[in-house]
């Protein structure tokens, strides 16, 4: 098994285009962490004997707990499960909740990766997106961070109404000038329901442009492989050795388990969610229910899967895999979808194996969906 996402559903307050399942009331914060201590615990049958390589704190604000609830709930982990000698153990944070002292507290504990969510360093950017942090405290708690983490990732939007390119490459210098090892980025996406897509609609905000979207991923990813980071993801960016092992996992279909509201989970055939209600989650963990919905995974669910992940990444998608694993009418589909996109020069086959090319890449998630088998089960 791969790793174990923990998912902390509580924000200070909501940004302007998020749709996760969070909270800003705090008041069942204590409960919550217990129930996610006996979920950990409840579900530890699920390992089977395989080893943890990954602990994923995500949310939410992860950082919002304190550095003892983190240590209570990775002892859980380990009490439970096997855990690797050295496994990777992320924590989202936001800049505001990483001072000085806590950045040293974290420093002594087994986190030993920080994901922190600067997404732009700009004052006008973060008050649009109504972030919980201002720029001071982006660049401060960087300062702070890298003398303490060499493992750190941060998180940057692109394609934000009115920034210009120029604005957008001051971004990606700035974060570059901290000798970061991993970058997230990702355009603004208007999901329904969200202060962003009601600002939209009422004209207080424009829509993103989607031109200036693809130039600015454009911009990211020359600027980064410029300065020595592999774009191993769509939206992820690392230097060799310092790619995210949670995510990947995800990418190359390993089991994980997702612990938490909201959370996901995945044992190679099954897809599980858990209720996304704070306090139907706690009362059902604490009558030692797990509160999940699962659903078996068809071949053809599976396919569609691999076609979408593999086209995110560098690894891509392996022809003799999909011959092997799903048969030779998937393997005929595919290369009969593919075929138009490998004449436009968006795909490309390598060594039996598909992939986007520079071009294909911001279209990859449109390019998969064509590549799709629909109601064949």
């Amino acid at each position: 098994m791969s790793g174990i996402y923990i998912h902390i559903p509580f924000c200070k307050q909501a940004c302007h285009y998020c749709d996760f399942h969070f909270s800003t009331s705090l008041k069942k914060k204590d409960e919550m962490v217990l129930a996610l201590a006996k979920e950990i615990s409840l579900r530890k049958s699920e390992s089977q004997n395989e080893e943890v390589e990954t602990i994923y704190f995500g949310g939410g604000t992860p950082s919002i707990l304190s550095t003892e609830d983190l240590r209570f709930l990775i002892d859980e982990v380990y009490k439970n499960y096997k855990v690797v000698e050295n496994p990777e153990i992320t924590v989202e944070a936001n800049p505001d909740d990483l001072t000085e002292e806590r950045i040293i507290e974290l420093s002594k504990s087994k986190v030993n990766r920080l994901s922190i969510g600067i997404q732009s360093f700009f004052e006008d950017d973060l008050k649009m997106m109504n972030r919980a942090h201002n720029s001071e405290e982006a660049l401060n708690c960087l300062e702070i961070a890298t003398q303490y983490f060499d493992n750190i990732s941060l998180d940057l939007i692109y394609g934000i109404p009115g920034s210009s390119n120029e604005k957008w490459k001051q971004n990606i210098d700035k974060a570059l000038s901290f000798g970061i090892n991993h970058i997230s980025s990702y355009a603004l996406t208007v999901e329904p329901k969200t202060a962003l897509d009601k600002f939209i609609k009422k004209g207080i905000i424009k829509q993103p442009d989607d031109e200036v979207t693809q130039e600015q991923f454009h911009i990211l990813v020359d600027s980064l492989q410029e300065n020595g980071f592999v774009h191993y993801e769509l939206s992820n960016f690392g230097k060799p050795e310092y790619f995210s092992k949670n995510n990947s996992a995800y990418w190359l279909g390993k089991k994980y388990i997702g612990i938490g509201p909201s959370a996901h989970s995945y044992d190679g055939i099954n897809r599980g969610w858990n209720i996304s209600n704070n306090s139907l989650y706690i009362k059902s963990i604490q009558e030692n229910k797990v509160p999940i919905e699962t659903e078996k995974l068809t071949i053809t669910d599976r396919y569609n899967e691999y076609i979408m992940t593999g086209l995110r990444t560098i690894w891509g998608v392996s022809l003799e895999r999909i011959e092997n694993e799903f048969g030779e009418f998937y393997l005929n589909h595919s290369l009969k979808e593919a075929k138009r996109f490998l004449e436009d020069e968006l795909l490309i086959i390598e060594e039996n194996v598909l992939r986007a090319t520079k071009k294909g890449k911001f279209l990859c998630d449109g390019i998969a969906s064509d590549l799709f088998l629909v109601n064949l089960d």
